[in-house]
């Protein structure tokens, strides 16, 4: 089972990653960052625009966030202003980041039921399988905008864990 510790350090890796592969992205133009790159979500635009959209699914499970605005599968346009996108992706990190400082063993052991639109049915599972997922699906989407802004000459630095998270500042000792 995961723990709160793990939990922190991966809110920090997503808050980090995040801020640099907007970085990244602000140095492209806007139809570059919003051309079809083969990828699910098609562009590195839609693809953080639908990362965006499952944090606040899942948050809205978690810890009573308002649902998004629209169905998954208009995501990848749910903010459609670069800004905008920009603006909502800092706060939502933030508030991860937050949640995720109050988390304890008890929580992450109890059961979450939720109704899954992508299933149509009820689910429920143990908080922190669910958590291993949120945070699962921040990297896999990640990687697939990176892969989109390393192949449009952006760069993002260094994305591995260990070198990107500051441990002991969330208090994990080394």
């Amino acid at each position: 089972m995961i723990g709160p510790a793990w939990c922190r350090m991966m809110a920090a890796y997503n808050a980090e990653m995040n801020r640099r592969l907007y970085a990244a992205a602000d140095t492209l133009t806007d139809d570059a960052r919003r051309a079809d790159g083969g990828v699910f979500w098609g562009s590195v635009h839609g693809t953080l625009s639908h990362l965006l959209w499952g944090d606040t699914t899942w948050m809205s499970r978690f810890d009573g966030w308002e649902k998004p605005p629209v169905a998954q599968k208009d995501s990848a346009r749910m903010i459609e202003d670069w800004a905008a996108l920009k603006s909502a992706r800092a706060v939502a990190d933030e508030r991860i980041a937050a949640w995720a400082g109050r988390l304890t063993e008890d929580c992450l052991a109890a059961p979450l039921t939720w109704f899954s639109g992508a299933s149509q049915r009820e689910m429920s599972l143990p908080l922190w399988v669910a958590v291993a997922h949120f945070f699962n699906h921040q990297t896999h989407h990640r990687g697939q905008a990176h892969a989109l802004l390393t192949r449009a000459g952006a760069a993002t630095g260094d994305t591995d864990l260990p070198w990107v998270v500051d441990l002991p500042a969330l208090g994990i000792a080394m």
